[in-house]
């Protein structure tokens, strides 16, 4: 009995061990997860973007002509598109008042001269006279007198004939230079002011192309830069130009300022007004850039994902934007040359998980 009773407790030791071990077999842990992921090397790289805008053509020199006196247009000789040349008369006003007055001037002149040969020879008898001694000094000096006053009078009227004369010839605008009329002011009959626009002619010694800038694109963009223009809708109409002005206020309601680039060797097609579109290359620094899958959120604030090549294990950080696009992050702070960042599977990873790179991006 006794020898049964042991080899049942045996038995009943056993099969507690036995069962035990099975319980420790099932609360073992499973081996970690590897998660494959992509990944790109940090480095430094010079990003030359190249910017776009649209804007339009103008001439070089632009030139609003008005009449010197205000009156009545009778005749405009040019239309919008007429090409003019030096000297050529381009609108007329009523002359009428201006010839009248020309020649009322004239006949104060012929006037004021005869005044002078009387007062003139006067004066010379008086100085006859008084060397003779048949006259006073005071006589003398009386028709002297006469004869300066009446030099002066001649010298008025001469001058008033000058002006009356000018004033005739303001009634004819005359164009200074070739060019093309681009606006028209005042129509045949219609009453002018003087300075008051008449028309605009926009002279043949070069053509501008004229863009709104934004402040930011100005700061970036490298002096003396080389801007390419082309036809909007034609695309193989090119012209090449550099910045020629900047505006020096920004206009109030787009805050952008307007910068004329002088064109040169202009092709025939690049019409006044015509639409361009202008591309120059910023200038840049050595920037560090990765994709924009790389990027994740950790604390609230951007952050990736940096791979510890040795470990094989990833652990998050934190990292200052610059700017970005929709595939490209341009990094500011936070990383370093020579440092991986996983490019791909972010969403799944977590601090000191282990990786199997796939290989990179790049």
């Amino acid at each position: 009995m006794r020898r049964v009773r042991a080899f049942g407790a045996l038995f009943g030791l056993l099969t507690a061990a036995t069962i035990l071990a099975g319980c420790r077999e099932e609360t073992k842990q499973p081996a970690p997860l590897i998660r494959p992921v992509r990944t790109i090397t940090v480095e430094h790289s010079k990003l030359g973007d190249s910017v776009s805008l649209t804007g339009h053509v103008e001439a070089e020199s632009q030139v609003s002509f008005a009449f010197r006196l205000g009156g009545r247009v009778i005749e405009r000789l040019v239309n919008v598109g007429d090409q003019v040349e030096p000297g050529q008369i381009l609108a007329k006003l009523d002359p009428q008042n201006e010839i009248s007055a020309l020649r009322t001037a004239q006949a104060n002149l012929v006037a004021a001269e005869g005044q002078l040969v009387k007062t003139r020879n006067a004066f010379g008898r008086q100085e006859t006279l008084l060397r003779q001694g048949f006259t006073t000094r005071a006589q003398f000096d009386a028709a002297q007198q006469a004869m300066r006053a009446s030099q002066s009078q001649v010298d008025s009227s001469q001058a008033q004939l000058d002006n009356a004369e000018d004033r005739v010839s303001f009634t004819e605008l005359h164009a200074d230079a070739a060019g093309s009329v681009t606006a028209v002011g005042a129509e045949p009959g219609e009453v002018v002011q003087a300075g008051q626009m008449v028309l605009q002619v926009a002279r043949q010694d070069g053509r501008d192309a004229v863009f709104d800038v934004p402040a930011q694109l100005l700061r970036q963009a490298p002096e003396a830069a080389i801007i390419e223009v082309t036809l909007t809708d034609d695309p193989a109409v090119k012209a090449t130009g550099r910045v020629r002005e900047v505006a020096p206020q920004a206009d109030p309601t787009t805050r952008t300022f307007r910068v004329r680039v002088g064109l040169s060797d202009t092709p025939e097609a690049m019409r006044l007004g015509s639409t361009v579109t202008g591309r120059v290359t910023l200038a840049s620094s050595p920037e560090i850039a990765i994709p924009a899958t790389a990027l994740t959120n950790f604390n609230r604030q951007p952050a990736v994902w940096i791979v510890d090549q040795d470990k094989k294990t990833v652990s998050t950080r934190n990292v200052e934007v610059l700017r970005f696009d929709p595939a490209t992050v341009i990094i500011a702070q936070g990383l370093n040359p020579g440092e991986v960042v996983v490019t791909a599977g972010v969403q799944a990873l977590h601090d000191g998980q282990e990786v199997r790179l796939l290989g990179s991006t790049q």
